[in-house]
Formats: C-alpha cells, sequence, structure tokens
C-alpha cells in the first residue's frame, strides 16, 4: 500500500484556499481517511487533496489548481465506479457530494438535480408528486456517473434510459467555462454526454424529464433452485418475447442472501430469481407475470404490489459500501442454448455468498430511440450481463475475480458490445466495444473541442481526435 503522498504545492493550495467555499482536506487532516474512500473496498488510493465543491465557483477554482499544477485529476459524486476511477494517486479529488439539490416542477413534469445527488434521493422528491427518473438499481449510487453512461434500470424498457429523459447539462469545461448543453445550445456537447461518460466537463446539474410512477408497483423476485436454472431461463426466454414494455425484469444467480423476506432454510442456498418491475396497472401485472410466476417449482414467490421507493432499494443489501468488487460485463443478442447452458455451469461453481450474474432485459423504449441518437452504445442489444467476482473477506477476492473472468471468457463468442458503466480499467480497446468506430470518433471530435489537453481522463477515457 502506498502511504507516501506529496504535498500540493504551498503556493497552489493557498490560492486554491483563498475564497473556498467547501471544504479542502489534505494527507494527515482529520477525516482524510474517509475522505479517500471509495464504494468498492478494493480500491485503495491515496490522493494529494479532496475538495468538495459547493458550487461552480469552487469546481472552477479546482480545476484552475489542476491546470496550475498539472496533478492528475478525478471528479467524483457517489464514487461508486467499479474500478474506483473517482479517487486518484498523488493528485486532486473533485468531491461533488454537497451538491445535493433536487427541485420537481410537477406542473411541466421536470425535475433539477446537482451533480452530488443519489440516485434515491432523486426518487424520494419525485415519488412525491408520482413522478420518477428511470435511474439505475442501487439507491446509494451518484446520479452524475450512472446518467453520463447511459443508465438502465427498472424503468428502462417502460420509459428508456436515464440519458433519454436528459432535456439539459449544465458543466464547467476544462478551460473553467461555464456551459448549458441541450437540443438547441451545444447540441454536439449534448449528444456526447448522453452516454459518452466524464469526459467532456463537471456536470453542476441536469435537468430531467419525469414520468408517471407508482406509487406502487408490482415488483419482486421469484426464486428456483439454481439446478432448475437450464429450465427456468429457457422458458424465461420465450416468455419475454411478447410481454409489454412497462416490464422490464433482470435474472440473476446467485447464493440467496440472509434477508429477512428470505426464509432461513434458503439462507446461502444456491438460487436464479427471476426479479420483475411492473411499471403499469398492478392488476395488469398480475396477469402478465401469472406465467412466470406458475412456472416449475419455485422456492419462494416475493413479487406484489409495494411501493417503487421500496422496490428500488431492495439490490442496497448485495452491494454495501466497503466490499471488494470486480465485474466483467458484456451485451447478448439473445439467451440461446449455448449462452444459458454455459451460463448455468459457471454460475453452480459460485462460491462467495457476495458473487453475483445479473442479466438485464433491454428492448422496449430503449430500442425506440435511434442508435445514431446519443452516444449510448448497445441500444439492440437483447441483455446486459453483469458479472460480479465480490467478496467481503479480501482474502478471496482474488478468487472471485478469476472465476468472474472465467465465466466472462466463456461468454466471448456471444459479445455484442459492453455497457460502459459496467467497465473496469480494461483500456482503449473495451472503451471501442462500448461505442463502435463511428461513435467513438464523433465523440473524439467532441473531446478535442472541449477538452483538448484531456484533463478529464480518469474515466472510461476518450482521446481527443
Amino acid at each position: 500500500m502506498n502511504t507516501a503522498v506529496a504535498p500540493l504545492d504551498p503556493a497552489a493550495l493557498h490560492d486554491l484556499a483563498e475564497g473556498f467555499a467547501g471544504r479542502l482536506v489534505e494527507p494527515g487532516a482529520g477525516g482524510y481517511e474517509e475522505a479517500r474512500r471509495v464504494w468498492n473496498g478494493s480500491v485503495d488510493r491515496r490522493p494529494a487533496l479532496v475538495a468538495y465543491c459547493t458550487g461552480v465557483a469552487d469546481i472552477a477554482a479546482v480545476l484552475r489548481c489542476v491546470r496550475v499544477t498539472g496533478l492528475p485529476l478525478a471528479v467524483r459524486s457517489g464514487g461508486h465506479s467499479f474500478p474506483g476511477l473517482s479517487v486518484v494517486d498523488g493528485g486532486i479529488v473533485l468531491d461533488l457530494s454537497a451538491m445535493r439539490g433536487v427541485r420537481v416542477d410537477p406542473r411541466a413534469r421536470t425535475a433539477r438535480a446537482q451533480a452530488g445527488v443519489l440516485l434515491g434521493e432523486l426518487d424520494r422528491e419525485t415519488q412525491y408528486f408520482g413522478m420518477a427518473v428511470p435511474a439505475g438499481i442501487v439507491t446509494h449510487t451518484g446520479l452524475t456517473g450512472l446518467t453520463l453512461g447511459g443508465g438502465i434500470g427498472w424503468l428502462e424498457r417502460a420509459y428508456g434510459l436515464t440519458v433519454d429523459q436528459l432535456l439539459s447539462v449544465d458543466l464547467v469545461t476544462a478551460d473553467g467555462s461555464f456551459v448549458t448543453a441541450d437540443e438547441r445550445r451545444e447540441p454536439e456537447l449534448f449528444w456526447a454526454l448522453r452516454g459518452g461518460g466524464g469526459n467532456f466537463g463537471v456536470v453542476t446539474e441536469f435537468t430531467f424529464r419525469l414520468n408517471p410512477v407508482g406509487p406502487a408497483v408490482l415488483a419482486g423476485p421469484v426464486l428456483w433452485a439454481m439446478e432448475d436454472s437450464p429450465r427456468v431461463l429457457r422458458f424465461y426466454r420465450d416468455w419475454i418475447t411478447d410481454v409489454p414494455d412497462a416490464l422490464t425484469t433482470i435474472v440473476v444467480h446467485r447464493r440467496a442472501q440472509p434477508l429477512p423476506t428470505i426464509p432461513p432454510e434458503l439462507h446461502g442456498r444456491p438460487v436464479v430469481a427471476v426479479i420483475s418491475c411492473y411499471a403499469g396497472d398492478v392488476e395488469e401485472g398480475e396477469r402478465v407475470l401469472r406465467p412466470l410466476r406458475e412456472f416449475g417449482a419455485p422456492l419462494v414467490d416475493l413479487c406484489q404490489p409495494k411501493p417503487y421507493l421500496r422496490h428500488q432499494a431492495m439490490f442496497d443489501p448485495s452491494f454495501p459500501h466497503g466490499w471488494s468488487y470486480y465485474v466483467k460485463s458484456c451485451d447478448v443478442d439473445r439467451l440461446t442454448d449455448e449462452v444459458i447452458d454455459t451460463t448455468v455451469a459457471h454460475c453452480l461453481r459460485m462460491e462467495s455468498p457476495e458473487s453475483s450474474v445479473g442479466i438485464f432485459q433491454l428492448g422496449g423504449a430503449v430500442a425506440r430511440v435511434g442508435e445514431d441518437d446519443t452516444a449510448f452504445g448497445g441500444r439492440t442489444a437483447g441483455h446486459t450481463f453483469n458479472i460480479n467476482g465480490n467478496s467481503a473477506d479480501p482474502g478471496r477476492f482474488p478468487a472471485e475475480r478469476r472465476w468472474a473472468r472465467g465465466l466472462w471468457e466463456a461468454l466471448r463468442p456471444h459479445h455484442t458490445g459492453v455497457y460502459v458503466n459496467f467497465l473496469m480499467d480494461e483500456g482503449e480497446g473495451r472503451v471501442h466495444e462500448a461505442y463502435g468506430a463511428g461513435k467513438l470518433a464523433r465523440l473524439r471530435a467532441v473531446k478535442r473541442a472541449y477538452d483538448p489537453g484531456n484533463l478529464f481522463r480518469s474515466n472510461q477515457n476518450i482521446t481527443p481526435a
């Protein structure tokens, strides 16, 4: 572990501190150990400074300091990046967590959300008015990173990705300029921000379109024994071919967690779960989901009407802060017999109670947006795999990483792309896979216009053309 950190140049620190409204935390100061930590406990980096910004002026001051010192920069919203790209050794972390305002306009059906907002905080405010922004599946995820990469979640088939709800984005660019991007102003930048990640500036605020949701949805998992998974997945594959767009499902293989909702006799047992969220009429959802719930011999059926807010939080215990996380991901066109059998064979060898495989159902509203209308890649994919080799015990983590890589490699003949938010630090080739040659060339041109020096490079980096 690297414990020695070169101090920030005193003159540069003095210039930054003068008039800075937020909090500056250096190595050795109270709160530094907490300030340098991110969600993924396997990431252990020691920045020279963590700057908690309160607004545009603070952000511009930090960017000026980075330009003067030449130190590497990481931008952090919720700190949920799988590879830990929101913290950097020896550099400056620009932290947005103090910027947590959400303002809903129920008449216009819009919400303005600052860059430090977490998904659960946005949900809480919008659900008060019976509306929501499609956004993720873990409530302590940062809104900014999730949005800029695309944003898949429980409402995607009904209403699209998080980026599909964007009306405008306010950000500070590498040279300190404040820019508002939307369909009229800076349209090419707006295109790039909808899937191109944090490559183009520091977001200060989003404006989203809201959609009617809840307050109750028909949602939750149906669990079968994992050894039944080949039959369950073949049924599931055929069943989803004509389900309404109001339904989004995620298939999960893992060991059943010791949660109050899970019968004690199932705790630790290998299971396959089909988790549903029906965003339309609950009675209609009951009819649509009946064939799934009656298939085979489920161990337990926990699908029921519930508040949307509760369903949004159901995965929170499965992905707490501090575990060691490693993910491999790929898109596939469909769940062929070979994809199913390969997946199940590897999942039956899963040992860690923290590891899991999530298979996200795409299509619906996601696929109705043109492939070139936003920078997000993979709208025509059938499913996205999220293979998690996780461990609460650091000593077991290397074995779980190997297991995750093994399944990903076995699925390689079926890869059609990858969701950029599910990438680790995997290099330029995988970034190319996420966007394709045409989009990547367009993104590089936008990068050259707004960040020619690649100041924003602690991300799934798009280099300037």
